[in-house]
């Protein structure tokens, strides 16, 4: 059973039909929407600032989600991918991104809807990635714009599958939405 713990009187809300893997951590003040799935070795930790989270989101194995102290906020749209081991700390992602294994988000960075971040990027504090872009690298910089429709598709076939993968657990856990 995942770790579901209160701090400074705040306590995680997690919506309808979300899949928390075992030894997933969600700390504090976070709110979860719903159809999402935790996965293994994450941390969404709440406990300095706030973290909300959209519907149809997946943050795969071992990712870390945090924020600075009275100073930045994590917040994810509706319909995001976030790859396994990733570190998002106090950005704002919106709905249809997708971001890439081993990247990190800095404080105050904004990822516009549908773009994605490729795998193993540096986004530093503050940077704007435009709507349906791809940015890349240490640090990470404009690649290229997206055909707005295929990143559409992709972003939504990975959102859906991740909501496929944590119904197998559910069946097998015997949890219930």
């Amino acid at each position: 059973m995942a770790l579901i713990k209160s701090v400074r009187g705040f306590t995680p809300q997690i919506g309808e039909n979300v899949y928390l893997a075992d030894n997933a951590t969600i700390i504090g003040d976070v709110v979860i929407g719903n159809d999402c799935s935790i996965w293994f070795n994450t941390v969404l930790r709440g406990d300095v600032n706030s973290i909300r989270i959209g519907d149809r989101v997946n943050i795969q194995d071992g990712t870390v989600i945090h924020t600075l102290y009275q100073k930045s906020i994590t917040e994810i749209g509706n319909d995001v991918s976030i790859g396994h081991n990733v570190t998002v700390h106090g950005a704002k992602i919106e709905d249809g991104a997708l971001i890439g294994m081993n990247a990190v988000v800095l404080d105050h960075a904004v990822i516009g809807e549908g773009a994605l971040i490729a795998a193993g990027s540096v986004v530093l504090s503050g940077t704007v990635v435009e709507p349906g872009c791809i940015y890349g690298g240490t640090p990470a910089k404009f690649i290229k714009k997206l055909d707005p429709e295929q990143s559409k598709e992709i972003n939504q076939k990975i959102a859906k599958n991740y909501l496929m993968y944590s119904g197998w657990y559910k069946e097998s856990e015997g949890q219930e939405g």
